[in-house]
């Protein structure tokens, strides 16, 4: 094997509660999945599983050439100016010289992409927006983030903040009435109204809450509003509402032509029938044909971009 031309890719997805290892073959087919918990604000345990899990992919796989490379998809990017870690939600991460210590600790070359980022070189390669040139991949989960692929490369920007559509204020607020979106709920990385306070998991749940005075799950919530409880049905209008505002400002920006969905929110169906019609009406075109697809590859799609990041490379 090469450094840059092995037969085997490895990828690591280093997420908040789970930190996965796969290998994939040229044909992107798995020769080996294994995943460990996340040791909860604790750097140096991190760097240590991920070294364990490297050197269990090395010993299943029989990989013997330590040039045989891993890409990363992590939960921020590395800041050009420092070349440490930033806008993490994993904040334990934040100001960490993290490919350098990787690097040291694991004696092969790494490659380091946003965990949306590298959703979108995976559904890019051979998943839901196969063959599109421009792709725009969404994470509604915990957490809300975006990535882009152009030609099926990941696009980090001049600034490696390409796709931080979750810290972007929600478009078009409406202040009056049971909305009451300005200034929005404080975000943690210090403003307020971000996207991600409206539409992740627990923004979903909260704004619920808000509402109704009732505690639930995401999951409770979708299965009320389909058993036609009028609360949940409600919450969920106004959920669907903002998702296509914030996807309105993303076709007028960027005009992709496919729209990826991944994480915990990305499982419900009524989104991909209900919000494009939504999602037209404030786009600045007299057609709109983008789709909104669900990721092929669920929650493998970034461990498999994070392996894609070397072959990509070639």
């Amino acid at each position: 094997m090469t450094s840059l031309r092995p037969d085997v890719f490895l990828g690591v997805d280093l997420g908040g509660t789970k930190i996965e290892i796969a290998g994939l073959d040229r044909a992107g087919q798995f020769l080996l999945r294994e995943r460990l918990p996340t040791p909860q604000g604790d750097y140096d345990g991190t760097l240590r599983t991920i070294a364990r899990l490297v050197e269990l992919a090395d010993q299943r796989l029989g990989i013997r050439d330590r040039r045989v490379p891993v890409g990363f998809a992590i939960p921020g990017t590395i800041s050009p100016a420092t070349g440490r870690m930033k806008n993490a939600n994993s904040t334990v991460l934040n100001g960490r010289s993290l490919r350098e210590d990787l690097e040291r600790l694991l004696q092969r070359p790494v490659r380091l992409q946003n965990d949306a980022n590298c959703l979108a070189v995976s559904e890019a390669a051979d998943g839901a927006a196969r063959g599109a040139k421009v792709v725009f991949a969404v994470i509604l989960g915990t957490g809300v983030g975006a990535g882009i692929a152009l030609d099926g490369r990941a696009w980090g920007g001049a600034n490696a903040i390409a796709g931080e559509w979750g810290h972007n204020p929600l478009p078009w607020p409406r202040p009056e009435g049971p909305w009451q979106e300005v200034p929005g709920p404080a975000c943690w990385c210090g403003q307020h109204g971000c996207l991600e306070t409206w539409l992740s998991g627990p923004s979903f749940a909260a704004d619920h809450e808000r509402h109704t005075g009732q505690r639930r799950s995401a999951v409770e919530i979708i299965a009320a509003m389909r058993a036609g409880e009028v609360a949940a049905g409600d919450t969920f209008a106004r959920y669907r509402d903002r998702l296509a505002r914030g996807l309105a400002h993303i076709l007028n920006v960027l005009d992709p032509e496919v729209i990826v969905f991944g994480g915990g929110m990305s499982n419900v169906t009524e989104l991909y029938e209900q919000v494009p019609p939504q999602m037209a009406r404030s786009v600045f075109s007299d057609v709109v044909t983008t789709p909104l697809r669900p990721a092929r590859h669920g929650d493998s799609s970034g461990v498999r971009g994070a392996a894609w990041l070397w072959l990509t490379a070639e």
